[in-house]
């Protein structure tokens, strides 16, 4: 075990039951301008959270090609109005590139390679300079989340992974996002109870977890970014 890696199941362990800000306070004065945080553009919680413990903090966004309008707005907005430093990724390929090279709709025949193209690859060369780098996983949002460390190790990446709201409940959410009036995507009032590529994305049902919208009607449960 390395010596990040011993960091950050130790800190996993301590920080447990501190609160959001406890653990992105930690992570920032671990890693400093080393540390930066990925966002969806579902909302900016976490974004919020960090930008008040460290102003102007990365914020990278992967825009995949595929979003919603209201996901890229979200994105802009946030630039707009927040003291954070957004990062937009983009994959090497443009959907026309991608769609020449392997036909079009690949999310539809193989969503497992499109989202490695489209989504993996790119986060991977993007968090190349940063050491740490928050999420907005939450333990409640689907079975396989539920054993989300607040902090952990990436070993994929070979980086800290910070998730300082897995504790959180959707009712801490909305709590934090009514206090502070934090952006979130309009389509979370339209239906939509997780966000991703428009193609690969429906309306929740009554009852259903918040991420059974994602790529319905497939085994497929998560894009890659958080195996």
């Amino acid at each position: 075990m390395t010596g990040r890696q011993e960091l950050a199941v130790r800190a996993g362990r301590e920080l447990e039951d501190a609160s959001a800000q406890e653990v992105l306070e930690w992570a920032v004065s671990t890693f400093g301008r080393g540390f930066c945080v990925t966002s969806s553009m579902e909302d900016a919680v976490v974004a919020h959270l960090a930008s008040r413990i460290l102003p102007g903090v990365d914020v990278v966004f992967l825009d995949t090609g595929y979003h919603f309008p209201e996901t890229v707005g979200t994105r802009d907005a946030v630039e707009a109005v927040m003291d954070v430093n957004v990062i937009t990724l983009t994959p090497r390929q443009t959907v026309a590139e991608q769609d020449a090279e392997y036909g079009a709709k690949l999310h539809d025949r193989d969503p497992d390679l499109c989202c490695k193209l489209r989504k993996v690859t790119p986060l991977e060369e993007g968090l190349t300079p940063y050491t740490a780098w928050a999420t907005g996983l939450r333990r409640d949002d689907s079975p396989t989340r539920a054993g989300t460390p607040v902090v952990g190790w990436d070993a994929k990446r070979q980086k800290v992974k910070v998730s300082p709201i897995a504790r959180w409940t959707q009712v801490d959410v909305d709590a934090y996002v009514a206090e502070h009036g934090v952006l979130t995507n309009p389509l979370l009032m339209d239906g939509y109870a997780s966000v991703g590529c428009a193609p690969c994305t429906r309306r929740v049902l009554e009852g259903e977890d918040a991420r059974a919208g994602r790529w319905a009607g497939r085994g497929k449960t998560e894009c890659g970014l958080h195996d």
